[in-house]
């Protein structure tokens, strides 16, 4: 295969990975009444694992708004929250899940 062909499969690659990661979160709650972060601590309908998976995803910068970096949105979330509720549920999840 030329480099061409390459760099061209290895940026397709990159896009879905892209995709992915962006919409991990969102098909996860999807379905799911999720509006803060403590409904993902709280929700039965979900491992640990996916708990964590989702905080984790609604703490990255991907999902911080724009001129608002303290502030993040999960698509399909109502509104808003902050950085700091995300990471008190991250915290509460570790408490009940590793003491």
């Amino acid at each position: 295969m030329c480099s061409e062909g390459v760099a061209m499969d290895a940026t397709i690659f990159q896009q879905l990975a892209d995709r992915a990661v962006s919409m991990g979160p969102v098909v996860l709650v999807r379905g799911l009444q999720l509006q803060r972060p403590s409904d993902v601590v709280e929700t039965s309908a979900l491992s640990v694992d996916d708990k964590r998976t989702i905080l984790a995803a609604w703490a990255s910068d991907l999902y911080a708004l724009n001129s608002k970096p303290a502030l993040r949105q999960l698509p399909g979330t109502p509104e808003p929250v902050s950085i700091d509720d995300v990471r008190e549920a991250l915290v509460e999840l570790d408490r009940r899940y590793h003491s």
